[in-house]
């Protein structure tokens, strides 16, 4: 029994792994997901590294929630371009990871476009919103690879 809840703890925690860079996958979720698996089945990690992993789970979605609009407002965007970048994420959901990154920057052109801005300060809008994006993908993944060594770090001790 012991190899199917280790088992299940490693597939989650890969799968999450994955799911910081591909949209629809909730990875530093699935990562926590797999530690609290781990805690309740093996009792190979307390709960300090549970509360940890928490923590840093809910840095790595705030950090998702934010990170574009950020990007897009050092550029300039108007509530236009933020309006636009949301809906170019969301749409960009469906298309992989390239639409995540591509997605929020076109929306933020058009949105800024609609907005009455020309297209230079609507195109610098647009690589905020994308600059923003890619950031938080990088931070995502910094923050799911932190988690798993953490877990990894605390089953050994």
């Amino acid at each position: 029994m012991e190899i199917l809840w280790w088992s299940l703890t490693i597939t989650l925690m890969v799968v999450g792994l994955v799911g910081t860079v591909i949209p629809l996958l909730p990875g530093t979720i699935l990562i926590l997901a797999g530690a609290v698996l781990n805690h309740f089945t093996l009792h190979s990690i307390g709960w300090p590294t549970l509360i940890g992993l928490t923590l840093l789970m809910l840095l790595a979605q705030a950090l998702d929630i934010v990170s574009g609009a950020v990007g897009a407002k050092w550029f300039g965007a108007t509530r236009w371009g933020a309006i636009g970048g949301i809906l170019g994420a969301v749409v960009g959901l469906f298309f992989g990871i390239l639409g995540l990154l591509i997605g929020p920057l076109v929306g933020a052109f058009l949105g800024e476009l609609l907005g009455g801005k020309g297209l230079l300060p609507a195109g610098q809008s647009g690589w905020g919103t994308f600059l923003g994006t890619t950031a938080g993908i990088v931070g995502k993944v910094a923050i799911g690879l932190i988690m798993v060594v953490w877990f990894g770090v605390a089953c050994l001790i």
